[in-house]
């Protein structure tokens, strides 16, 4: 089968491997639909990010989905040809946070893709996966393109959980990027009244006023627009920060109300913060990242037709054309979300 593997900064190659059979509790899936994140395109780009590079060669990609081709012993729930989405949340469910349910916690957590551990955790961009079948959501009435999208909106979902109730909230994101735009969505299906998005491109404000943002401002040229909101201390109760870069971040404090709660999912290095604003405003700081029980919600969701996340599916490439797809989801003036057709 063929496995779109990283070996350094650039340097992608479609390489041969054995196929799999699944194990006890395992299934074998015929991949479908593959979608580009944004730590693909660090280890692409750049061959990690922060203190996390690229020691050897890793199967990139975690936002897939697929067909159901085989079942191994004591599987049940699942059918050959069923379409699931693969949650890569793999914990341990041995460890101290799993034992208290902090599943995204693990110490032994086997995420799809990532190079945090040594040796590094391959990825699922490959012809055929086997996964367990836990990490399955059936995705039937779903497209595979759709079904592949669960994982982000996973990461949305969690974060909106740790944000709190936000019936009749006014809410900021900054970065519209995958993970912004599927928390505008998020943050209105759980009931926020107000929402304004930040950005520095068009294309991307463009795509937070399809999914439902009440007011975009392109930080580039309007940045006046936002700071109007910093009027008797602040507007808005709850920040996404969705770019992990510090500007964004530093600037959205003014217009936060005292009480307000910031969720930090952007990773993009280590931020100096105004502390001492944040201190006077008794604003809470709280980080989001990864997601478990999430991911099947997100596919509820989608089946249900209470989110559809089909507008923001911006281009699909073959599997030989992977390279082409990465330097296109590196494009943000052009790609929300690029995906790769493996079947």
């Amino acid at each position: 089968m063929k496995s779109i593997v990283i070996h350094a900064a650039r340097d992608l190659r479609i390489e041969d491997q054995p196929v799999e059979q699944p194990g006890p509790g395992q299934v074998q899936i015929r991949l479908a639909v593959g979608g580009i994140c944004g730590s693909d395109l660090h280890y692409y780009n750049h061959g990690g990010f922060g203190a996390v590079r690229l020691r050897e060669p890793m199967v990139l990609g975690h936002e897939v989905s697929g067909h159901v081709t085989a079942l191994g012993a004591g599987v049940s729930g699942l059918q050959v040809g069923q379409l699931v989405a693969i949650s890569p949340s793999r914990p341990c469910h041995d460890c101290k946070y799993c034992r208290e349910a902090m599943f995204n916690q693990c110490l032994n957590m086997r995420f799809y893709g990532s190079a945090m551990p040594f040796p590094h955790i391959q990825g699922a961009f490959r012809e055929v996966l086997v996964a367990d079948a836990s990490q399955c959501a059936i995705a039937e009435g779903l497209t595979p393109g759709e079904a592949a999208m669960a994982e982000p909106l996973a990461v949305c979902l969690h974060a909106t959980r740790r944000a709190g109730p936000l019936l009749g909230k006014s809410v900021l994101v900054t970065g519209c990027g995958p993970i912004g735009v599927l928390c505008i969505l998020a943050a209105r299906r759980a009931g926020a009244d107000f929402i304004v998005a930040t950005d520095l491109g068009d294309f991307t404000l463009g795509m937070a006023r399809k999914a439902g943002a009440d007011l975009t401002i392109n930080m580039a040229t309007h940045a006046d627009l936002l700071a109007g909101y910093g009027r008797d201390k602040g507007t808005f109760d709850v920040l996404f920060e969705c770019s992990g870069a510090a500007s964004a971040l530093i600037g959205a404090i003014p217009v936060m109300r005292p009480g307000g709660t910031i969720l930090q999912l952007g990773l993009g290095g280590d931020m100096t913060l105004p502390v001492q604003a944040i201190t006077a405003k008794e604003l809470s700081l709280r980080g989001s990242f990864r997601f478990h029980e999430e991911f099947h919600t997100g596919i509820s969701l989608m089946r249900k037709g209470l989110i559809d996340v089909k507008p923001f599916i911006t281009q699909t490439f073959a599997l030989d054309q992977a390279v082409a797809a990465f330097e296109t989801a590196s494009d943000r003036s052009r790609a929300m979300k690029a995906q790769i057709a493996f079947s």
